[in-house]
């Protein structure tokens, strides 16, 4: 389990040129022009973590696997996408496969690449988008309203459910705020969650800014930042000029190059932390002599749930998690050590998985 993410924004905002410098590939065409893109590009990227090379020194493991993460490179959205502009319902319908919505804002001038307003303002950029994605919820809400409220008036208990929640949300976004703003009841989420609506959707704002702007950002991204705080969510400020070619050298190259910027990781680095932070998202480990191999899991998921991750028949069968953490087990560099120091433990069942533990698992 890792998490796909929805690479969204205007077109000609630099979301192409950042899912090739982010997958390490030039699948997605990038051009000057607006619709460049119209098939979603999809890549699964490995989830860098250091931790896994230093299990395997541990372990003299033969192989190392790291979980993945899917992009999604969506077609850029115009005002009126909701209503078809741009082939704007097909574009909208590719963010209802994804987990969370990376949202690129063009914070750079460059006369030679064309913005579809015809002028550089990231909060009008944003606006635009999300209310796009308001608009195009309102109608699933809607056609769920006109399914519901006849047979809701018959007495139906769960259309009676659906048609309360779905007035309150269409309530919300019909004035343009997000479903994600509305208060929810616990016993109200699993018919939310079926409408599959596009602004219940966590969002990263990705401030794509120039190669001299890099390591200090500009006005441009402040804005990003002082809007992204009122809406509860995070920014990260990459250029996606700079990640390209970041994206053509070897990790040593790499390092000496963000060196020289004064940076201190990748575009892709940042994006990982943003995203499983967005997403309540941790890794833990399961290491030997064959492999080291990382697995994602939410947050609060417990032992036999973790379990689950790496076989099915595990979350049933779990008697017990044998675990140490990650840092313990680096610092100390052998199993038996851990257990000498008292740092190797044995949970059951109801043991809340940590980030960075490693684990055997009894079944």
């Amino acid at each position: 389990m890792g998490f796909k993410a929805g690479i969204v924004g205007l077109p000609n905002v630099g979301k192409s040129t950042l899912f090739n410098a982010l997958t390490q590939a030039s699948t997605a065409a990038v051009a000057n022009y607006p619709f460049c893109t119209i098939d979603p590009n999809k890549a699964a990227v490995p989830v860098p973590d250091k931790r896994l090379g230093q299990l395997a020194e541990i372990y003299n493991s033969e192989k190392i696997v790291p979980t993945q993460l899917e992009f999604m490179d969506i077609a850029g959205l115009v005002k009126g996408a909701s209503q078809g502009e741009g082939l704007g319902n097909q574009f909208l319908s590719h963010i209802g496969e994804t987990d969370a919505i990376l949202h690129v804002v063009r914070c750079f001038e460059d006369p030679d690449v064309v913005h579809v307003e015809g002028k550089i303002d990231p909060i009008s950029d944003i606006e635009v988008i999300n209310m796009e994605l308001a608009i195009k919820d309102l109608e699933i809400v809607t056609s769920w309203l006109n399914k519901t409220s006849g047979p809701a008036r018959s007495g139906n208990k769960d259309a009676k459910a659906i048609t309360a929640v779905s007035e309150k949300l269409q309530k919300a976004l019909s004035v343009g705020k997000w479903v994600s703003t509305v208060s929810i009841d616990a016993e109200e989420m699993p018919f939310v969650r079926a409408m599959n609506l596009l602004t219940i959707k966590p969002v990263l704002y990705i401030a794509n800014v120039s190669e001299n702007d890099a390591h200090k950002g500009n006005a441009y991204v402040e804005k990003v930042r002082a809007f992204a705080k009122s809406q509860g969510s995070d920014v990260v400020m990459i250029s996606a000029k700079i990640e390209s070619e970041l994206a053509a050298l070897s990790p040593a190259e790499q390092k000496e190059f963000l060196a020289s910027l004064g940076l201190e990781e990748t575009a892709l680095n940042q994006m990982v932390h943003a995203g499983y932070k967005l997403l309540k998202l941790i890794s833990f480990f399961a290491a030997g002599p064959k492999e080291v191999r990382a697995w994602t899991v939410r947050e609060g998921s417990t032992a036999p749930e973790a379990a689950g991750q790496i076989h099915t028949d595990f979350r049933e069968k779990f008697i017990r998690m044998e675990v140490v953490s990650a840092d313990d087990l680096i610092k100390l560099r052998s199993m038996n050590t851990c257990k000498e120091k008292g740092v190797f433990r044995t949970e059951g069942r109801e043991y809340i998985v940590r980030d960075g533990d490693v684990v055997h698992i009894k079944i």
